[in-house]
């Protein structure tokens, strides 16, 4: 599939390297997760953009699972990254992963060393952080930084070989201890980590970093451009450093473009670990996360959020975008896609006293034709059950309304969608004066929701038909934090945390129509919003989105 990015510096790029024929006009990117998480919607954009770009100048992009610390990573990871590219709408060319080339990153790293290029340092972790210095404060070189050559071979050797303890050596590149670039003061290249690898297994001792490993991959798969966030900028250097020094030929070039934020959401993998580790949410495909998994759970179209991610662009200017705009996506696709179906979350009787019965005595059964999605007359149309009582929402009804209620209250006529019209007459009350029922009549004259006498109602409310009603739970969301930028007043995100953030109603009554739901799919509750059916249990329903368009709303505002 081609998703189209719009014109940007990245596009431009691209196209002016094909148009000279760098690299024979070829064009392969990657798109490069650690396996130590679940993918999130600032992956997402990542992807639309390295799928996009591969596809839209007749390329490929491979998706290379960048495995190189064994004690965060999972196969669980890795089978859900792939999972989560799929139901994005996505094939890569090819699944790789660093770990293939964990041989030929040893061997460049011996090179490297054989070149007077990178050392063994025995200090710990404190003293290389210490000795590194800071942004205005000078680096303090290495004991060990002029060991001799033979020496740090052997010394690496007997690392790999599982001789020392974990912690008690690590290599370092030997490039600049006073650099301006935090990232070339002499990086660490390999640490000693007796930890099974969830591929190789117990067959290495020394685990390349990222940094290490990343631009080497690059260059091994035949990476032409290598898109990364903005964070990666200050990385750069190192990468071509390594490049350069190992003489690799046609090295991919890197752009950095900025990463998707969104408001009241946080992406940070080890936030988004700890609200799942601490039971903050109920795990990593709760619908409240920013995960691909949660969004997929909470009914969020895959298209939407490519085209979100489209239309965002990219720029180099990192900046929070509203969650109410990707909000409107969803909503404007759903609009056009999702069928449309009758619920009321928290049920209030509603007997209407004039209602026919048959020669037995029972209420008489009508039905209406109601379209499936007047967005989409293909769609079709739907019986709905119509009898002498029903189901209304509890707010839909006042005893004493306040001024400028147009709903449901004694003498006030409303008009029930798609049926009849109907006047409050009386209510029924329980010992402690709640109201349990409502009386009304019905206009037989209004059958479909029509008034021959063209008189107007200022309300039309929706309804389910008692005895045909199916019982469903729903779980109604707000904000994951309540703070617009996350953290942003005490410098901790879960600081911001909504303790009221779900709101589990149970007790809602549904069109039978409801139960043939098919897992995941999302149906419009009239003048409710969107729900999408759970994909493990049946009659459980997620609000995706309401049906107002806050995002127009703020751009109207604004």
């Amino acid at each position: 599939m081609t998703d189209a990015m719009p014109s940007n510096f990245i596009y431009d790029a691209v196209r002016a390297d094909v148009e000279q024929g760098r690299r024979g006009g070829r064009v392969q990117t990657r798109f490069p997760p650690e396996p130590n998480g679940y993918l999130h919607i600032g992956h997402a954009k990542a992807i639309v953009v390295d799928f996009g770009v591969a596809a839209d100048f007749g390329g490929i992009c491979v998706l290379r699972l960048d495995d190189t610390n064994p004690e965060t990573e999972e196969s669980s990871f890795v089978d859900g990254i792939i999972s989560d590219i799929e139901w994005l709408g996505y094939e890569p060319a090819d699944v790789r992963y660093a770990s293939d080339y964990f041989d030929q990153l040893y061997r460049w790293a011996e090179e490297l060393i054989e070149k007077g290029l990178a050392y063994v340092d025995d200090q710990d972790g404190e003293a290389i952080s210490a000795g590194r210095g800071g942004y205005g404060k000078r680096g303090i070189n290495s004991p060990f930084r002029d060991r001799p050559v033979d020496e740090n071979l052997a010394l690496f050797r007997r690392m790999k070989d599982g001789e020392y303890a974990d912690g008690s050596r690590v290599l370092r590149a030997k490039i600049d201890m006073n650099h301006e670039n935090m990232q070339l003061r002499d990086p660490i290249m390999y640490r000693i980590r007796r930890v099974p690898h969830h591929r190789t297994g117990d067959t290495w001792s020394i685990y390349p970093t990222y940094d290490w490993a990343h631009g080497q991959s690059d260059a091994i798969e035949g990476v032409t451009h290598s898109l990364c966030t903005l964070e990666f900028e200050s990385h750069r250097p190192l990468y071509d450093w390594f490049l350069t020094k190992l003489a690799i030929p046609d090295a991919p070039r890197q752009y950095e473009f900025a990463r998707l934020e969104l408001t009241h959401t946080v992406t940070s993998k080890r936030r988004l670990a700890k609200l799942v580790m601490d039971g903050l949410v109920d795990g990593w495909d709760d619908p409240r996360m920013p995960t691909l998994r949660g969004l997929r759970r909470r009914g969020y179209p895959p298209v939407a959020i490519r085209s979100f991610c489209r239309e965002v662009g990219t720029t180099r200017t990192n900046s929070r975008q509203s969650i109410e705009a990707l909000e409107s996506y969803v909503r404007r696709e759903l609009n056009a896609t999702a069928q449309r179906r009758m619920a009321v979350l928290k049920p209030l009787k509603l007997r209407i006293t004039n209602w026919p019965t048959d020669a037995s005595g029972a209420p008489v059964v009508e039905h209406f034709e109601l379209a499936n999605n007047p967005e989409r007359p293909e769609d079709g149309t739907r019986l709905v059950p119509f009898s002498g009582e029903l189901w209304i929402e509890q707010d839909d009804f006042q005893e004493v309304p306040p001024p400028k209620y147009f709903r449901l209250s004694p003498g006030r006529e409303v008009r029930l969608r798609g049926a009849y019209f109907v006047t409050a007459t009386d209510v029924v009350k329980d010992d402690d004066g709640a109201i349990v029922e409502v009386l009304a009549t019905h206009d037989p004259e209004t059958k479909g929701g029509n008034a021959p006498d063209n008189r107007r109602v200022k309300s039309t409310m929706h309804w389910v038909s008692a005895a045909h009603a199916q019982d469903a739970k729903v779980f109604l969301y707000d904000r994951l934090f309540s703070a617009e930028a996350p953290g942003e007043r005490t410098g901790e995100a879960l600081d911001d945390l909504n303790p009221n953030s779900r709101e589990e109603v149970a007790g809602c009554k549904v069109e039978g129509a409801l139960a043939d739901v098919r897992p995941g799919e999302v149906v419009q509750f009239e003048r409710l919003g969107y729900f999408a059916a759970d994909l493990d249990h049946p009659m459980l329903f997620h609000r995706t989105v309401g049906l107002r368009d806050e995002w127009a709303a703020i751009q109207k505002r604004g």
